[in-house]
């Protein structure tokens, strides 16, 4: 008799659950990626908020400041989502929210134009990628295409976050300026020569 009755089940605990249908090697390289890119990230910033980088008024503007905080935290939610356990409301919710978030620094990434005399520059192509790449990711999801989503989005993070992300430290960019270049003030101490007393 007891058989019919249904039995309550408990949710594995978050560490027993399925892993990611990444193979082991990918999924380490992803985890790297995104750890290397948030350390840098936190490094640069920690640097300007001491005051350790150079000056850069730029950053004051609108855009710039958006992006910053929209991508940020896209790169650790990113990574959770493409590393961790699919198909439940927890991945469906923050997915949302990630994909809301690459949206806004997307349209962020429009306006900012301190390079290439105020032109779009290459870096820009990633702007039309991530246009392309999340309405096709709310729709494979929809359309119950669930392979082509996992891949899609795959590509997606590697594409749009890691490597638009790690070119952000490329020489003469804001994230490159605010990481490894030495404050004016330290420079002109630098090079002025020693006087006598």
């Amino acid at each position: 008799m007891t058989d019919f009755l249904p039995t309550a089940r408990r949710p594995a605990p978050f560490h027993a659950m399925p892993a990611a249908d990444l193979p082991e090697a990918a999924r380490l390289i992803t985890a790297a990626a995104a750890m290397l890119l948030l350390a840098l990230c936190g490094y640069a910033l920690l640097r300007w908020l001491l005051g350790y980088a150079p000056a850069t008024p730029w950053v004051r503007d609108v855009a710039l400041a958006t992006h910053l905080v929209t991508v940020i935290p896209a790169i650790a939610l990113g990574a959770y989502v493409i590393l961790s356990r699919k198909g439940n409301a927890r991945h469906r919710l923050l997915g949302k929210i990630w994909l809301a978030l690459m949206f806004a620094t997307a349209i962020s990434t429009l306006f900012i134009r301190n390079f290439n005399d105020g032109q779009f520059s290459w870096i820009h192509l990633f702007t039309l990628l991530t246009f392309i790449a999340v309405p096709k990711a709310i729709m494979t999801a929809r359309r119950g295409q669930i392979e082509a989503h996992k891949k899609h989005l795959r590509n997606f993070f590697i594409g749009a976050l890691l490597i638009a992300g790690l070119t952000a430290f490329a020489p003469g960019r804001t994230m490159w300026q605010w990481a490894f270049a030495t404050p004016a003030a330290a420079q002109i101490a630098q090079s002025a020569p020693l006087v006598a007393a």
